[in-house]
């Protein structure tokens, strides 16, 4: 991933540096295991471990890699340099290059579930701070884009707090899913190479034991977590379109926070654009990107091929790394975001109590009005209310229709707010409760 949208801890998992020591430390505990079973000597097991302060050479192992052709065996004769070619023998014994590769990219994806898990805290904490801010921001709900009914700005905080809920909690199985190692040998059979050695490495680096491998690790556990990804990156995509549109001059309800000497426009100096959340649209879309192509690595030749390599050398840090700065950056967005409770009032009331036309059908269908009239008096009125900027209360009380039904008193009290918001304290102790 670029620089751009990437951040330093997360950057280091997928740096080669840390790949080669993933793979020393696999190597090193698989010869502990070999010599506790008297395969090899207890010294030879020993003498890999001198070399747990070696810096390996990037550039070393690549030159070697250069002619071998074998990115393992360019390691493991890198090894050899340091600790020496006899003492070295041993290392590698009875496993195959797929042992060393899927257990060090669990254990990448594992480290990188981690702070995700951490980034999504982050994010949880800033959506419950608002929603518990705003609880009783009062502003008008939307579908299909259009006026609907009265909610809160708290219940919005606290809908996308119980989306990224639900995200933290399938996060959290889908790491469980790929915390697996194998250490099974050619095509998993053990064959040369105790089921012990497997045991002891996976426990040295915090996985499970693989119950059944072939040459590679099942990749339905790998599509299982990018898939994973994809829905949180969608969640994150989400929020970022609510808050676009609320952004939109038309609607000004709230907006990304404006730094001194911040500029919108190279060409409008009054331009504020919601740069941040249409820049986690697109983060969004290339984390997805990752989730058909780990799909399709699913499928694999016999005991393994390796169509799935460089679709995970690609897919691994881009998705994991775009995802965290994603992450971080929806924190701070909410952290920050500017809201216009005065605006949402503004625009609730636009359209002149039109949006109490459910309260005054539900009340003439329990005076004894047929649904299909009562819909027929309310609309006729709240069309006069779009067509013609009438008041909807006052249409209401002049039609005879409707006052033969309700009282004006009755009508009166259908256009009371708080009515729409009584039970907003019940869905905050639904969400906040569970969670």
């Amino acid at each position: 991933m670029i620089p751009r949208y990437a951040r330093p801890e997360m950057t280091a998992i997928w740096e080669p540096a840390t790949k080669f020591r993933i793979w020393y430390e696999i190597e090193a505990h698989a010869c502990d295991a070999q010599a506790d079973l008297g395969v090899i000597p207890r010294e030879n097991a020993d003498a890999v471990w001198r070399a747990k302060d070696v810096e390996f050479d990037v550039a070393r192992i690549d030159e070697i890699e250069a002619v071998t052709k074998h990115d393992v065996i360019a390691f493991l004769t890198h090894l050899a340099e340091h600790i020496g070619s006899d003492e070295a023998r041993f290392v590698h014994q009875g496993m195959t290059s797929s042992d060393v590769l899927d257990t060090t990219f669990n254990v990448q994806l594992v480290r990188a579930a981690d702070i995700l898990l951490a980034d999504m805290d982050k994010l949880l904490a800033a959506l419950k701070k608002r929603a518990f801010e705003h609880k009783d921001t009062v502003r008008i709900g939307r579908s299909h884009g259009i006026h609907a009914e009265p909610t809160t700005m708290g219940l919005t905080f606290a809908r996308f707090y119980a989306e990224m809920d639900r995200n933290k909690n399938r996060l959290e199985k889908a790491r469980w899913e790929v915390a697996t190692g194998a250490i099974s040998g050619a095509v998993g059979t053990f064959a040369n190479i105790d089921p012990a050695v497997e045991e002891h490495v996976c426990e040295k680096l915090g996985l499970r034991p693989e119950p059944i491998s072939t040459q590679v690790i099942p990749r339905d556990r790998h599509a299982m977590f990018f898939a994973t990804l994809g829905v949180i990156a969608s969640s994150i995509e989400n929020i970022a379109t609510e808050i676009r549109h609320m952004q939109r001059t038309e609607v000004l309800e709230a907006e990304e926070f404006f730094s001194a000497g911040q500029k919108g426009s190279s060409a409008m100096p009054h331009k504020r654009n919601p740069v941040l959340t249409e820049n986690l649209t697109g983060l969004a879309r290339l984390v997805r990107m990752a989730v058909i192509p780990a799909m399709e690595n699913v499928a694999l030749w016999h005991e393994r091929d390796i169509s799935h390599s460089s679709v995970e050398r690609g897919i691994g840090p881009d998705a994991t790394i775009t995802l965290d700065f994603a992450l971080n950056r929806l924190a701070g967005v909410i952290e920050k975001l500017v809201i216009y409770p005065e605006t949402m009032l503004a625009n609730m009331n636009k359209f002149k109590g039109l949006v109490m036309s459910q309260r005054v059908l539900l009340a003439l269908t329990q005076a004894g009005v047929s649904r299909e009239d009562a819909y027929r008096l309310v609309q006729r009125n709240a069309m006069k209310v779009w067509e013609q900027g009438a008041d909807f209360k006052a249409e209401l009380l002049a039609d005879a229709e409707v006052t033969a039904a309700l009282s004006p008193a009755e009508i009166e009290e259908k256009f009371d707010i708080g009515y729409h918001t009584k039970h907003v304290d019940t869905i905050f102790r639904r969400v906040f409760a569970e969670a």
